[in-house]
């Protein structure tokens, strides 16, 4: 298979850290992998991109589980990194003896062949949009259920004996 990209890297995020794996093709066909751990801190995922930076590293594949890897994509996009988000349904392992090592270069390994499709992630103007069209639903309908909940009081209250 030919590949792709020459330089990239799989990041494993978890909670607290986060582990980045570049890929590295320096004879055409054999890949050397260099890993790195990091926190998942402002400062130390700041400390990632410019690894990543010094490693002439520009594309970067990440599974999207959870939330824990929207502050990765934020400061990577930020740092002009271009940022792959892959499904976990696409990037799935061969089933059998799994671990964070493992599936790290797996991840890497297709993305490096371009095997990896990326998710669909609007631009950051529309993200917040999004985050404060939701968080004022949210509000809208706690407001709502408050009054029912009054209301539903009240009325129980006016219909107790005295």
């Amino acid at each position: 298979m030919k590949v792709v990209y020459q330089v990239c890297c799989d990041v494993d995020v978890h909670k607290t850290f986060l582990v980045g794996t570049i890929i590295s093709t320096t004879d055409g066909v054999q890949p050397c992998y260099q890993k790195k751990r990091f926190s998942t801190y402002n400062s130390d995922l700041r400390n990632f991109a410019d690894w990543l930076h010094m490693n002439t590293c520009l594309d970067v594949c990440m599974e999207s589980t959870g939330m824990y890897w929207v502050p990765v994509f934020n400061i990577l996009e930020e740092r002009g990194l271009r940022v792959t988000i892959a499904n976990p349904k696409w990037v799935k392992a061969v089933k059998g003896n799994k671990d964070d090592t493992k599936d790290s270069k797996w991840i890497g390994d297709l993305f490096r062949l371009g095997l990896v499709p990326g998710s669909f992630i609007p631009s950051k103007e529309i993200r917040i949009l999004r985050e404060f069209t939701r968080y004022r639903y949210k509000l809208v309908s706690m407001k709502s259920s408050e009054k029912n909940r009054f209301q539903n009081t009240l009325t129980q209250l006016l219909l107790l004996p005295e």
